[in-house]
């Protein structure tokens, strides 16, 4: 935990509860990176109470590709080393829109997928030079076998997990490790309104897991375990049924 821990989307539940844990093992310096950063209160508050020192606020739009290097460039700059990086933003978007309105499929997976792309290799180079660092990345079990039923969402994390699993077989020797999470559905603020899916879980759930898999130095975790097997059986389902599940 020496260095500053950097989560990109500082709002969301998943990356503050996964803050507040490291704060718990010991990082004292965090920078909360999202839009809006002065409506941070709350997860700074949170991240306090676990015993951080210095959490800095700063603005940060996923979808500007241009101003990741600089953002990183700066809390470095500002900061010093850097030692675990969170990317934890990303966006549902509506489906049936996205079927209909081309500009909305590709917003959503410019944020999910293009943007993370962008803010990965920037910091993949940055960790690279300081020879040591983590990147905690967020997938999704909707990639692993992309549903009809949101497709435009599980594509971009399709992307996305592979995306990551590359780099982290690129990093390998480097000193920097990449930890990549498939959670299944997280029942919270951005799912508020949905009907939770079998094997769901929390944001605290999936915080717990991604701390283990970091002690146990493992590269991937599936959230919850049991999915991993699920799904190795999903993939097996006939075309016709796959089509027919929901969300």
């Amino acid at each position: 935990m020496d260095g500053t821990v950097v989560v990109l989307g500082g709002r969301s539940e998943i990356g503050t509860a996964v803050a507040t844990r490291l704060a718990r093992l010991g990082a004292r310096s965090f920078v909360l990176a999202a839009r809006r950063s002065t409506d941070l209160d709350a997860e700074e508050a949170a991240l306090r109470d676990a015993g951080a020192e210095a959490v800095t606020r700063m603005e940060f739009d996923a979808d500007d590709l241009a101003s990741h290097g600089q953002l990183l460039g700066d809390i470095v700059a500002e900061h010093g080393p850097i030692s675990v990086v969170v990317t934890a933003f990303g966006v549902l978007g509506d489906q049936a829109r996205a079927e209909r309105d081309a500009a909305h499929a590709v917003s959503i997976v410019h944020t999910d997928y293009t943007a993370h792309v962008s803010v990965l290799t920037h910091a993949a180079n940055l960790l690279r030079a300081q020879g040591h660092g983590t990147l905690v990345v967020f997938s999704s079990v909707a990639g692993v076998r992309v549903r009809r039923a949101n497709y435009v969402y599980g594509s971009a994390k399709a992307g996305l997990d592979g995306f990551a699993s590359g780099l982290a077989d690129a990093l390998h020797g480097s000193g920097v490790r990449l930890l990549l999470v498939r959670p299944g559905f997280v029942v919270g603020r951005m799912t508020r309104g949905m009907k939770p899916a079998p094997f769901s879980s929390t944001p605290e759930q999936v915080a717990d897991a991604t701390m283990a898999a970091l002690r146990s130095g493992r590269h991937t975790v599936w959230v919850p375990a049991v999915l991993r097997p699920v799904f190795a059986l999903m993939r097996l389902l006939p075309r016709p049924i796959w089509r027919r599940l929901p969300r």
